[in-house]
Order: structure tokens, then sequence, then C-alpha cells
């Protein structure tokens, strides 16, 4: 047995039998919905047709989210594990200071890239420093979570021994126990946008059919089910109909990641419009790191309740604390999914295709930047 599938069994054994909010199936739930990557999981999404969701039963009436607003320092390539090992060590650091004075938190959210940073690196260059989940760097942050007593959630670029030659965009989650929960792979990264060159990293569009095959079609949108609530995360922006679907599934808490900047108003559009907690972590001003100017995208990082309200916001760009205490006991007992009339629109949906299909980087994997942009420059079916 893997030691991703021994950490998930014993998590999910330690978060206790699966409840369902306001009735439906029993202990299937949390087996089959909050596997994601991290085992086979099941064909059938989990959702209900009553309104209601899957939960596990909650073990604090409110929970405290801290969202940690940090710098981005891309590793040199020449001194990658120096530069990985002394990102850690900050990262770790500011974890910390979380718990130095106040209240600390019970979820601490990181952004995508607090260990490698980002930068125009090829594939093979990504592949030297990328991390491997569990490895060195989780269990260092494991310790931390279960010094603390919290969930710690932070994204970074992964390597898997399952996939090889991929570079994978990962979200770990790691539990009050030091266990690791669970981790999402992004789910997409957009196409046909960027002058002169396109994302390399592989996501779960990009290899949709392998991807169900080996973890089951519920984990394509993974709802990770916690005692502290429902969360699900995500680096992906301007895509309502990815949140809508998170939201039908029963997330609760969304956490989304930005690097370089993001637009404030469909953070604040995503929670009113499925009526859910969402919060953005963005990178603060971040010297020395190559490539970039200090400010560069920084700030903004916010969490907003279920009407679209801030709850809290950073008011500096430099390194910093945000946090809210999230009612979650509260809101569960009249939280339902959204209401959308798919009636009216579901064969718009069932009709319309992608520029991009899915599964193009199930063959070929593009070396860098502009060779992606060469190797997908003919695979749009647009004119």
């Amino acid at each position: 047995m893997s030691q991703d599938r021994r950490n998930f069994i014993k998590a999910t054994v330690l978060a206790g039998t699966v409840g369902v909010l306001s009735g439906g199936p029993g202990a299937a739930g949390l087996g089959q919905a909050a596997r994601a990557a991290t085992g086979r999981g099941s064909d059938k999404v989990s959702m209900h047709q009553d309104g209601t969701y899957d939960v596990v039963p909650l073990s604090k009436n409110s929970v405290r989210l801290g969202v940690v607003q940090s710098r981005v320092r891309g590793v040199r390539i020449d001194h990658w594990k120096k530069d990985r090992k002394a990102n850690l060590a900050h990262m770790l650091e500011l974890i910390d200071n979380a718990f130095h004075f106040g209240a600390g938190a019970d979820i601490l959210f990181f952004h995508e890239f607090p260990i490698t940073g980002w930068n125009s690196w090829t594939r093979e260059e990504i592949l030297r420093f990328a991390i491997e989940i569990p490895g060195d760097e989780t269990e260092a942050v494991a310790r931390k979570a279960k010094e603390y007593g919290c969930y710690i959630v932070f994204g970074s670029y992964a390597r898997d021994d399952d996939w090889p030659n991929h570079v994978l965009s990962i979200t770990t989650i790691i539990g009050p126990d030091g266990e690791l929960v669970d981790k999402h792979w992004k789910a997409r990264n957009i196409k046909g946008v960027f002058p002169g060159f396109e994302l390399f990293t592989t996501t779960i569009y990009d290899v949709m059919d392998e991807y169900v095959e080996r973890y089951g079609a519920d984990a394509i949108l993974p709802v990770t089910r916690t005692p502290y609530g429902n969360i699900a995360t995500s680096s992906i922006q301007l895509e309502p109909e990815l949140f809508r679907a998170f939201a039908m599934k029963g997330a609760e808490i969304m956490l989304r990641t930005a690097s370089g900047g993001f637009s404030p108003w469909d953070i604040k559009a995503t929670a009113a419009y499925n009526q859910v907690y969402v919060a953005i972590c963005n990178n603060a001003v971040s010297p020395d790191n190559p490539g970039f100017y200090d400010d560069a995208g920084s700030g903004g990082c916010a969490i907003y309740d279920p009407r679209g309200n801030v709850m809290a916001e950073a008011d500096t760009k430099f390194e910093t604390l945000v946090s809210g205490v999230i009612p979650i006991a509260q809101f569960r007992t009249r939280n339902r999914q959204p209401i959308v009339h798919m009636e009216l629109y579901r064969e718009v949906f069932n009709t319309y295709r992608n520029a991009y299909g899915t599964n193009l980087f199930s063959e070929y994997q593009p070396t860098d930047l502009k060779d992606a942009k060469a190797y997908l420059a003919n695979k749009s079916t647009w004119k």
C-alpha cells in the first residue's frame, strides 16, 4: 500500500463517520468524495438531488481562517537546493508567526508557490526542484500543523513517479494531526491568451481520461470534507462555472490562490453567487525575486462571506496575516446547493465545445513555455 493511500485512510478514520446535511447516504460519502488524487475514488459524482450534500461531523462550531500574504521567490537553478530550503524555512517561520501572538488559526492558507516560486523555467529545470507529496517539505509543514493543531493548505510545483515527466501544480491539505489529508491538482490552464508562450503544467484537463481512470470521475472537482467544513481549493481565475460546480458538490469554504494578481470582483462574486465563504491568497511584495519587480502583482489577500461582503482584507502589500472567524455550524444549518435553473441552459452547455480539447498533454509534454506555444498553435478548433 502506498504512503499516500495509508495517509488518506488514516485521515479518513480520524475524521469520523460521514454525516449528511439534512439526510442522505452515510459513510460511503467521504471515502468516495474526499479522495481526490490520493487514491482511487468513485466514478459517480458525489452529489445529492435534494439540495443537501455530504459532510463529516464538525468538531468546532466556528473556525478561524488565516490567509498568509507571503513573498514569492523563484529558486535559482544553480542554487535550487539552497533556495528551496530557504523558502521552506521562511514558510515555517511565517507559520510560527501566525501563532506567536493572538488567536492563530484553525486553517492556515498559503498561496500557490511559497516553496519553489515561479519563473520561466523549462520542464527539465522544474522537475529538478519540484517537491514530492509526501516528501521532506510536506513532512516539515506537517510537523508545524501538528504542533499548532491546525490545517495548513499550500500550493507547489510537484512531481510524481506515477506521472513521469509531468510537472504538476498541486494544493496540499495537511491536517491537525500532521497527516496528509488531500492533494488537489490544478483543474486547468488557460490557453491561447499569453503572447509568445503557453503554460505547460499538466492539469486535470490536460490528461483527463487517464486522470479519471486512475482516480475516478468524482476527483475531477475534489471537495475535501473535514471536521472544520468542506474545503475546495483552486488557483483558477475568471471561470465562474468551476466554482458553481464546487458549490453544487458541497464546498463551504473555497480557498483560491493567485500569484501576480487577480480580480477582487471575481472573488467577491464567487462568494455571493454561490453563498459560500471564499478566501483569496496572493503574494506579498517580494524582494530578490529573479526577473520580477518587488511589488509585481502583490497584495489583496481577503476573506469574503456568503453575501460577498469583505470579512477581512490585507491593508498592506507586505507580508501579513489576514484572519476571520467562520461560524461554520450556524452556516451549515441553512446552507444548501446553489439554486440554478439548469433546464433553461442545459442544452447550451451540452452543445458548447472548448477551443482546446482535453488530453493534449497525454501524448506529449512540451519542454518549455515557447515549445508549449508551438505545440498548441494548431490545436484550437475555433476559427
